[in-house]
């Protein structure tokens, strides 16, 4: 069996940044062997400017909202973009298999080798099973109000059975969409059915979040009135979202908490402490640019920094987000943050990511036996992204 043999000006692991000099070794289908000393490595090298890479994986995906591209305006806040993606999602099937496929083609090319993706339907089967993307299906449950809980289940039972059926049993789960729309009961249900499983939740998207959950007021019961949709059940908890719900949620493996935008010190501390107590990793998957698109707002990326938070990254969807590059949002974590470092943005979006749905054993790093994928970035100025940063795959 052949080699091929990639030098570059670095070459990130996984875990460390690399200096020149050194060159990564992979079989002819992309297997890792080694990462040795250019002197060492003998002749047919291939030479390349920039930094080479493991894949990245997007955390968190809607493939299935990929035809609502543009058709939703920026700025909106929470609470209308949920309503207008209620009302604007429909479209002819033919319109919705191909923005999946496109949308899928998009984020191989660039450089994405896994991504958790939230599944309301069984709409993106077709595009997955054909995918050389690896996916973990997120099938994400709404149900607020109390009564029927199991009944409203049901039809998310069928749509896992289903994703399990076609291929995808060991990455599928069945999640809560988030606090505001999962009922105690119904997440007394999520949970049972998601012991050791990897899961996810949005958390603290808004401001509104935590006012319904602290005092039973803001801009949430607008959208339930907008539903047609009886609160009278709901009692407040007097506490932050996260504070509330993460205790009905001890059951799970893995859980990603997604977007925390308005995430408090407070929050992080409670978190960090539950997951101990409950023997389970907690991901923190950011999605910048779709934060900037919905309520021009950032996370607090320092704040989970400083607390030592596990960090990922995902895209949303193309109903919240201009493009579904990994890349992207990178960048605009750099421009936003600049102290943030090469390293550590890399480390989110390869081993993080492949810890955080369970794939690291193939996936995020350049360990031997892995099959993780080989991306060049270039145009990389003083170990920092820019606006003309990009990236291609080399395997």
């Amino acid at each position: 069996m052949g080699y091929r043999k990639f030098k570059a000006d670095y070459i990130f692991t996984g875990t460390e940044l690399l200096e020149e000099n050194n060159v990564l070794v992979t079989d002819e289908k992309g297997t890792i062997e080694t990462i040795v000393e250019a002197k060492d490595a003998g002749d047919d090298i291939e030479i390349f400017k920039g930094l080479i890479s493991p894949g990245f994986i997007n955390c968190h995906c809607h493939l299935e909202l990929s035809h609502m591209k543009n058709v939703i305006e920026s700025g909106t806040g929470l609470v209308d973009f949920l309503i207008k993606v209620i009302s604007k999602r429909s479209a002819i099937t033919e319109e919705i298999d191909a923005a999946m496929h496109s949308a899928n083609e998009e984020m191989y090319n660039g450089g994405i080798v896994a991504i958790g993706d939230i599944s309301n339907t069984t709409d993106s089967l077709k595009t997955k099973l054909k995918s050389k993307i690896q996916y973990h299906n997120f099938i994400e449950v709404l149900g607020f109000t109390e009564e029927k809980s199991k009944t409203v289940f049901e039809p998310y039972l069928n749509v896992y059975n289903t994703f399990c059926e076609a291929g995808f049993k060991e990455n599928t789960s069945i999640v809560p969409h988030a606090p505001y729309t999962i009922s105690t009961s119904m997440f007394n249900l999520i949970n049972d059915f998601s012991a050791e499983k990897i899961i996810s939740i949005h958390n603290q998207e808004t401001l509104a979040e935590d006012e319904l959950y602290q005092t039973k007021t803001g801009d949430f019961l607008r959208l339930y009135h907008h539903l047609n949709i009886n609160t009278d059940f709901f009692q407040p908890y007097n506490t932050s979202s996260l504070q509330s719900y993460l205790p009905l949620l001890d059951k799970p493996k893995n859980i990603l908490s997604i977007h925390n935008t308005f995430t408090s010190q407070e929050d992080i501390e409670f978190a960090n402490q539950q997951s101990k107590i409950c023997n389970q990793q907690l991901f923190w998957c950011l999605c910048p640019n779709a934060n900037l698109y919905i309520e021009n707002k950032l996370p607090p990326v320092e704040l989970l920094k400083q607390n030592n938070c596990t960090i990922v990254l995902g895209t949303d969807s193309y109903s919240s987000n201009w493009s579904l590059s990994i890349l992207d949002e990178m960048k605009t974590l750099q421009k936003k943050f600049p102290s943030l470092q090469l390293q550590e943005l890399l480390n989110w979006v390869t081993l993080n990511g492949a810890k955080a749905l369970g794939i690291d054993e193939v996936s995020g790093s350049f360990g031997k036996g892995k099959k993780p994928g080989v991306l060049l970035i270039d145009n990389i100025l003083q170990k920092k992204l820019n606006h003309n940063t990009s990236v291609k795959r080399l395997l």
